[in-house]
């Protein structure tokens, strides 16, 4: 078993494996805002995203540069295979944490 991935990170890696090929810092962030409901800054999305590069997880390469962009080139992000079985492993371990608890009372109380 190798290092757990927080939170961030494995929402990260799932908004970077939902863009493919269109996965750059700012689509990143948007994806994470549109589909978990996390705002959160580009420089923190850039952060995460180099730590997951520095274990092996995702890989990134520099787009073309674009006037758009005052000729600054984009940094793509993809999923390499220990990322994606790093999400696995991740996904596994919450299965099984979860199960059985549907019944929990826990579920039926409402908090204030």
């Amino acid at each position: 078993m190798g290092e757990t991935l927080g939170d961030l990170q494995q929402l990260a890696l799932l908004a970077a494996l939902r863009l493919g090929a269109d996965g750059y810092g700012a689509e990143i962030q948007q994806e994470l805002e549109r589909t978990a409901g996390r705002a959160v800054t580009l420089s923190t999305v850039y952060v995460t995203m180099e730590r997951l590069e520095r274990r092996g997880y995702v890989r990134s390469w520099l787009g073309d540069a674009t006037p758009v962009r005052g000729g600054k080139p984009k940094r793509y992000y993809a999923l390499t295979a220990p990322g994606l079985a790093a999400l696995r492993q991740a996904h596994e371990e919450m299965t099984r944490m979860w199960r059985g608890l549907e019944s929990h009372p826990a579920f039926g109380q409402r908090t204030r």
